[in-house]
C-alpha cells in the first residue's frame, strides 16, 4: 500500500444474494470455517423457483461434507439420495454403441507409461478385454452393485434431491448462525462507478447492507452482471446446446448406480434414479430442435408416473469475463454454466467457496487476491470445458446435422493438443489441480472412439504369456470384487433408506 492510501477496509458482514444450492452451499462452508468471525445473512424468497436439477454428482462432494463434517447417512437420507459410480453414455460413440466413464482407476499403471499402453498392445494381439472390464467401478456399475470398500477401494458419488439438500444446508447453516431473510431483491445500490455494491433493497423496503455480497442469483446475474456490467463470455460455438427440459417420475424399478447419459440426433437425455423418484432431462440445441419435439422425445423416453409437469430451461454455456469485481463474487449460474454432462456444476460451486476461505479477505479486499481468483476460476472451467467439448466432437456419429457439426467444430487449442497427444502417443498428462484425470481423459477418449496410434514401448518387454496374465490378473481381480459386493439397491435401503417409495414395473 503506498503512502498516504487509504487502508482497505476489514470484511465481517457478508450477504448471499439467493439461496438454492449455490447459496447454501456458500452459507454452510463460510459459516462452518470462518462463522465465529463473520456476521452471514442470505436472502432468498419463497417466490422465485430454483433451477434445481443439479442432480447429480462428482466424488469430489464427499470432501466438501468432511470439510462440513457432514454425516454422510444423514444426509443421503434427506435428500433420498442413492450412489453413483459414473455415467453410462449410450449412442454416444455411435448409435447403439455404449461405455461407462467411471470414477477411480483402471487397471495399473507402470511407472513408464499408463495402463492404456499394455492394453493397447493386448488388444492389437488380440487378448484384452473391453477396457472397462479392468476398471472396478465400472464393473460395479453395470452389474448394479455398491458397497463401501476399505481405504476408499470404491470411488463414488451421489444422485441427490437438489432441492432437498439446498434444505438440508439451511439447517445445517442456520444452526451456524447464518441469518436467512425472506425477501425479493428489488434493487441494487452501487458506488459512483458501479465498481462495488453498497446495498440491496428488498421488496420489503428493508435495505441490507454488506462489506463482501455472493451473486448467487441464477443465470440472470442480478449483482455481477445487471448491477456491475460484468460481461459474459459465450461459448456456443463450442457447446451447442442452450436449452433442457426437466421432468420427475416415479421409479419403476431398481435404482442403478451411475447416471444414464443417452445420446439423441440434436442433444442428450438424462436418467438419474434417486431413492424415491428418477430425474429425467433433455438437453438440446434449439438450433437444430424446437421445444415442441424436444418435448417429445423427452416424454416417449421415461418411464413411471409423472410427477411433475417437464420444466422449460433456457441457457447460454459460457462464463463471466470476472466471477469476483470489486466486493461482489459470483457463484454457481450467475458465474457461468456449461451443461450438466458430467455433473460438474456443483463442483464448480465447491471450489468457489474452497477457494473463497482459502483467501477470505478479512483484513480488506486485494486486487491481487481478484485477480488470483478471477484466474483460478478460469482455469477451473476452461479445464471442464475442454472435457465436454471431447464427448462432442471425438464421435464417430454423423447421422444428423448436429453430430456433423459438432465433428467439424472448431476446438480450443488446449484441447486440440490433448485429442493429438493420445491419437499419436497414447499419451496424457493431467495438469496439476485439474478436475479430470488421466483415467477420466482415456475412457472418454476410447469410450467415444479414439484408438491411438501407437503405444509406449515398454509394453514391448512383455512377452505375449506374461501380457496375458498381468491383464487377467487385473480383470479377474475386479470380477471377485464384484461378485462378492450387495445389489445397490439393497445396499442403499439398508444404509439410508427411508422406506419404500418405488412403484414395481408390470
Amino acid at each position: 500500500m503506498s503512502a498516504g492510501a487509504a487502508a482497505p477496509a476489514p470484511v465481517r458482514r457478508v450477504v448471499i444474494a439467493g439461496g438454492g444450492t449455490a447459496g447454501w452451499m456458500v452459507a454452510a462452508g463460510l459459516s462452518k470455517s470462518l462463522g465465529p468471525l463473520l456476521d452471514i445473512q442470505l436472502i432468498e424468497s419463497d417466490e422465485i423457483g430454483t433451477v434445481g436439477v443439479g442432480e447429480a454428482t462428482i466424488p469430489s462432494l464427499q470432501t466438501f461434507h468432511r470439510l462440513l463434517g457432514i454425516d454422510e447417512r444423514a444426509f443421503m437420507a434427506a435428500t433420498q439420495a442413492t450412489f453413483k459410480l459414473g455415467i453410462r453414455f449410450e449412442n454416444w460413440r455411435d448409435q447403439g454403441q455404449d461405455y461407462v466413464h467411471g470414477f477411480g482407476l483402471t487397471g495399473k499403471d507402470h511407472w513408464t507409461a499408463g495402463f492404456q499402453h499394455f492394453w493397447l498392445k493386448g488388444r492389437q494381439r488380440q487378448m484384452a478385454a473391453d477396457y472397462g472390464a479392468y476398471a472396478l467401478e465400472v464393473q460395479a456399475a453395470q452389474r448394479g452393485r455398491f458397497a463401501h470398500l476399505p481405504d476408499d477401494g470404491l470411488q463414488y458419488a451421489y444422485h441427490l434431491d437438489a432441492t432437498a439438500y439446498a434444505r438440508f444446508l439451511r439447517s445445517f447453516s442456520e444452526a451456524l448462525g447464518v441469518q436467512r431473510i425472506e425477501g425479493k431483491i428489488v434493487g441494487v445500490q452501487t458506488d459512483a462507478t458501479a465498481a462495488q455494491v453498497r446495498s440491496l433493497r428488498l421488496d420489503s423496503g428493508a435495505v441490507i447492507e454488506g462489506d463482501l455480497f455472493i451473486d448467487c442469483t441464477g443465470f440472470r446475474g442480478l449483482l455481477i452482471g445487471e448491477a456491475l456490467n460484468v460481461d459474459y463470455e459465450d461459448w456456443s460455438h463450442w457447446l451447442f446446446n442452450d436449452s433442457a427440459l426437466a421432468v420427475q417420475t416415479a421409479s419403476v424399478g431398481d435404482a442403478v448406480p451411475y447416471t444414464r447419459s443417452i445420446a439423441h440426433p440434436w442433444g442428450w437425455q438424462w436418467r438419474i434414479p434417486l431413492q424415491h423418484r428418477v430425474g429425467n432431462g433433455l438437453v438440446y440445441s434449439s438450433r437444430f430442435v424446437d421445444e415442441s419435439q424436444a418435448r417429445q422425445a423427452l416424454l416417449a423416453g421415461i418411464k413411471g408416473e409423472l410427477l411433475t409437469q417437464p420444466r422449460a430451461i433456457k441457457f447460454r454455456p459460457g462464463q463471466r469475463r470476472q466471477v469476483w469485481r470489486g466486493n461482489c463474487i459470483a457463484v454457481g449460474l450467475s458465474s457461468g454454466f456449461l451443461e450438466p454432462l458430467e455433473s460438474t456444476s456443483i463442483y464448480l460451486i465447491q471450489r468457489a467457496i474452497i477457494r473463497l476461505v482459502q483467501m477470505f479477505p478479512a483484513g480488506g479486499i486485494s486486487v491481487a487476491d481478484i485477480d488470483e481468483f478471477n484466474a483460478q476460476t478460469r482455469f477451473d472451467i476452461e479445464h471442464v470445458r475442454d472435457f465436454i467439448v471431447l464427448h462432442y466432437h471425438v464421435t464417430n456419429r454423423h447421422d444428423s446435422p448436429y453430430w456433423q457439426a459438432c465433428r467439424g467444430l472448431a476446438l480450443p487449442a488446449s484441447l486440440q493438443h490433448r485429442i493429438e497427444l493420445f491419437r499419436e502417443t497414447g499419451r496424457v498428462f493431467r495438469v496439476a489441480g485439474e478436475l479430470f484425470a488421466e483415467n477420466s481423459w482415456i475412457q472418454v477418449m476410447l469410450g467415444q472412439g479414439l484408438v491411438p496410434d501407437q503405444h509406449h514401448p515398454v509394453a514391448h518387454l512383455m512377452g505375449d504369456a506374461e501380457l496375458a496374465r498381468f491383464l487377467e490378473g487385473i480383470r479377474t481381480s475386479v470380477e471377485q470384487t464384484v461378485s462378492k459386493l450387495p445389489p445397490h439397491q439393497a445396499y442403499v435401503e439398508q444404509y439410508c433408506g427411508t422406506g419404500p417409495r418405488r412403484a414395481r414395473a408390470p
